[in-house]
């Protein structure tokens, strides 16, 4: 019987993943990195942790990259627009909030980003105190893709992982969830699901209505 909801956060319920991505692309120009070589980059980083990316980041270009300046760049542009322009919230992500609230479900957010920025960007959008339990990213010992952070989430809901839905949008964040025990539903953003992913993931959907439809039914 499924009693809890466990969110990702960016391209689940912000629609972030293009500021990301859109950010990440232009420091990838300016360092001269071929288009389609960074769009690849980017759906391997997306979900995932400073530490998962700065070694995938090396491992491609050479342990001499300065990942640290690379990041600073993106996230220092990126976190300007959102200071400018706020960030958007996914379509059906407040009617999915209100039917797990009605319902008993309890709520908890697993996100790869750090405290400082993840609470600015849920206490903007009023959203903060909807979940009874939130994992920020470096909390624990091995991030996305490894299971570590659903664990915790659903530890900290008092709930066992198979009790537990986990709504992803990317391969890390799929991996992740998966690999913890959740019944796991990726709400497809910028990164289509792959031969790798598709078996990973109980639910495939497009839009975030889709879970409420799910829950209905029972699973």
């Amino acid at each position: 019987m499924i009693k809890a909801a466990v969110f990702d956060m960016d391209g689940v319920i912000f629609d972030s993943e293009k500021l990301y991505r859109k950010h990440w692309m232009i420091t990838g120009k300016e360092y001269g990195i071929p288009e389609d070589e960074m769009e690849d980059l980017c759906n391997h980083i997306a979900g995932a942790t400073r530490q998962h990316n700065e070694r995938l980041m090396k491992d491609h270009f050479g342990e001499d990259f300065d990942y640290g300046t690379f990041r600073a760049k993106t996230m220092d542009r990126m976190d300007a627009e959102i200071a400018r322009d706020g960030l958007d919230m996914k379509p059906g992500v407040k009617e999915l909030f209100a039917y797990l609230k009605q319902n008993g479900y309890r709520i908890a957010l697993a996100t790869s980003t750090a405290k400082e920025r993840a609470s600015k960007n849920l206490e903007r959008a009023g959203i903060l105190n909807v979940f009874d339990a939130i994992v920020y990213g470096g909390v624990v010992p091995n991030g996305k893709p490894a299971p570590d952070i659903y664990l915790k989430a659903c530890e900290d809901l008092g709930v066992q992982p198979q009790e537990a839905i986990g709504i992803e949008d990317s391969i890390n964040g799929v991996k992740s969830s998966s690999a913890a025990g959740l019944y796991t539903i990726m709400v497809i953003d910028l990164i289509q699901p792959t031969d790798e992913i598709r078996p990973l993931a109980d639910q495939i959907y497009n839009s975030l209505f889709d879970v409420i439809e799910l829950l209905n039914k029972g699973i």
